[in-house]
């Protein structure tokens, strides 16, 4: 499937993993100064001559990174426009029309039967949907109120992932199980499905894709493959493994409409998931495609199967290459070549390295600046932090870069690898490190709402270890303490994504307050006081 083998692969859930550029120019407090011109908001006339994004105050980016839908997937192709342009001109009745639909993708994919969807997601919500409640009108009615039906999805530990809330949007719980035996008790009267994340963990071990299949196919239950950002395989790769159905986001490698997504498989069942779906008054009535979006989706997969692969993958090459050849210029710096192991992201990238103490500038410099810059180029990664992890570098992923945005990126990272903004190592209070040391009462205040926490710290000098409880669940603490500033940071748990609290602060006897950065979700302002002092 891959061309080449490495250890390093970036996908869509350790995208979401990563807190740095992704918070940087997404997090809620951050949009105005990554992204928003000053100003914005005034009443502008949208402009159809330049670039809209613009007229209305929004800075659009270059895309180094690849399909993720924070920075709004990909670009789609000329053909999926014209058709979406074509069928806005014209009403036509939804289900005659899917029906079409689902014909023609058949016959493009190889797969029994295929419907359009609001996305991946999407797909993989109908599809759980469509498993519980089957065509069955009363059924469908009462989600998501599981009693007396099919409430159970299993999945294995390894596909866990962010994305699986949308197979618990219906009501459905998450069987995880770890090993072969797990796997084969885990099947009862209640089970509606086996979901599994596409991955390379997927393809190895004594219960993969293909092993579980075999099971839950004797079981005569159903097996969905969420295969969002991976190139479409025809025939289908997972279908011939045994899985029952796989979804796919459009607005990705296929470069349809971003709103749209992919569910192929068994007729009856992916005919099943168009009934839970829009526009019948079901449980996805919210997740609504419209004929634009239908008529967008299929002209991308039949330009899929005529698109030169082979040909784009020697572009993303040369553009690589030329990249390469402008920051290899600079002394000391080198590049390497990192291929996918998976037909996740399905593309090469460019990793450049250096020494950040000799350039004056570390990796995650280089990356923040560019975000915010102008042009603002969005790379890959970023890694190098001062004043003690110096070894620096970043990633260019060429998989959704338009023609021109190679040179634009050359160019941008030549000249900040020559000529570095003035970065200074951070300043620490100093004196004694306050003693935080105990059990501490938390009050988060939201963007909308609060709640209570609790922190347990132990200290050592600077050095702060402990527990972040939530209100439902908890994780390990860790940080420093220096003069009375106070920076910690924990990772709660929770189904199939880890929620990444950072905190800093200040700290004056029995009290505690500052700001909590959460990732994806934000900032929030918190409070704390001592309930008494850790023994």
């Amino acid at each position: 499937m891959a061309r080449a083998a490495n250890s390093e692969t970036l996908t869509r859930r350790n995208l979401l993993k990563s807190s740095g550029l992704l918070a940087l120019c997404t997090a809620i407090p951050g949009a105005a100064a990554a992204g928003v011109k000053e100003g914005a908001g005034n009443p502008l006339d949208l402009s159809f001559d330049g670039n809209i994004y613009e007229s209305i105050g929004v800075r659009p980016i270059v895309n180094c990174r690849g399909t993720f839908t924070i920075i709004s997937g990909s670009q789609s192709l000329p053909e999926t426009k014209k058709a979406m342009d074509e069928a806005s001109r014209h009403y036509v009745n939804m289900d005659e029309l899917m029906e079409a639909v689902g014909k023609r993708l058949a016959e493009l994919t190889k797969a029994e039967w295929g419907i359009v969807t609001a996305g991946c997601s999407a797909a993989i919500t109908n599809a759980t949907a469509a498993c519980i409640a089957g065509a069955n009108p009363e059924r469908m009615q009462r989600l998501p109120n599981l009693d007396g039906l099919k409430s159970e999805v299993i999945m294995a530990k390894y596909s866990r992932n962010d994305y699986d809330h949308a197979a618990r949007m219906p009501g459905a719980k998450i069987i995880e199980i770890n090993s072969y035996e797990e796997l084969v008790n885990a099947f009862n009267s209640r089970t509606a499905m086996v979901l599994i994340f596409s991955s390379p963990a997927a393809e190895k071990g004594p219960f993969n894709l293909e092993t579980t299949c075999k099971v839950a196919n004797a079981k005569g239950v159903p097996v969905l493959v969420d295969a969002a950002a991976e190139n479409l395989t025809i025939p289908n790769i997972h279908l011939q493994l045994g899985a029952t159905m796989v979804a796919y986001s459009g607005g990705k490698c296929l470069r349809g409409p971003q709103c749209a997504g992919l569910l192929l498989g068994k007729k009856e069942l992916v005919q099943a998931a168009w009934i839970n779906s829009a526009p019948h008054h079901a449980f996805g009535r919210s997740l609504k495609v419209g004929k634009e979006e239908i008529m967008g989706m299929l002209a991308a997969v039949e330009a899929w199967t005529k698109r030169d692969h082979d040909a784009e993958w020697k572009t993303w090459e040369s553009w690589l290459a030329y990249i390469s050849d402008r920051v290899t210029k600079i002394p000391g710096v080198t590049t390497e070549y990192v291929q996918p192991q998976d037909l996740s992201n399905h593309a090469p990238q460019l990793r450049i390295k250096w020494d950040g103490k000799a350039l004056n500038i570390t990796g995650t410099e280089v990356a923040k600046t560019l975000a915010e810059g102008n042009p603002r180029i969005i790379l890959a990664s970023g890694a190098g932090k001062r004043p003690d992890e110096m070894a620096s570098s970043v990633s260019v992923m060429p998989y959704m870069m338009m023609p021109n945005d190679h040179k634009i990126a050359a160019e941008a990272l030549y000249q900040i690898l020559t000529k570095p903004p003035k970065f200074e190592n951070p300043v620490l209070p100093t004196g004694a490190a306050v003693n935080i040391a105990g059990v501490w009462e938390v009050s988060m205040n939201y963007l909308v709402g609060a709640a209570k926490h609790r922190f347990i710290i132990e200290q050592t000098g600077n050095r702060l270890i402990g527990l972040h409880e939530g209100e439902h669940v908890h994780g390990s603490l860790k940080g420093a303490a220096h003069g009375d500033q106070v920076t910690f940071a924990a990772r709660h748990p929770i189904e199939g994504t880890t929620l990444l609290y950072t905190f800093s602060g200040t700290a004056t006897g029995d009290s505690m307050s500052g700001t909590v950065l959460l990732g994806e979700y934000g900032s929030a302002q918190w409070e704390a006081r001592r309930e008494f002092f850790a023994r």
